[in-house]
């Protein structure tokens, strides 16, 4: 087995798509040294390539990241929403008070319903 630089083998697996076997191998810690772009006569762009490969891979983080953020945002403004809208809980034990005048007008149509002079 012939064994090939990192930055060799790191464009291979880029170039095949195989970005998982990249990372592993150590893309994201990719820094390029002099006479890396002569590793491979036929990609003389070897260390833009792996460069562009991290910057990529670096936005498509930070956008997956931005997203999670947004949506534990979004879901935090629902629940405060839903809260905001939800009808206070009943307190079974106390009953609401009637404005005066209407326990007045109430206990005069008890009265009127029960027959008393009012």
């Amino acid at each position: 087995m012939v064994h090939l630089p990192l930055p060799v083998q790191l464009l291979q697996q880029v170039l095949a798509d195989n970005l998982d076997a990249a990372l592993e191998a150590g893309l994201m810690d990719y820094v390029p040294a002099a006479g890396d772009e002569r590793l491979m006569p036929d990609h003389p762009d070897l260390p833009a390539r792996l460069l562009a490969a991290q910057q990529q891979l670096r936005r498509a983080w930070d956008a997956r990241e931005r997203y999670r953020q947004r949506a534990v945002r979004l879901g935090r403004r629902a629940a405060e929403r839903d809260a905001r809208r939800a009808p206070p809980a009943p307190t079974p034990d106390l009953k609401p008070a009637l404005p005066a005048a209407a326990a007045a007008i109430l206990a005069r149509a008890k009265a009127k319903a029960a027959g008393k002079p009012s």
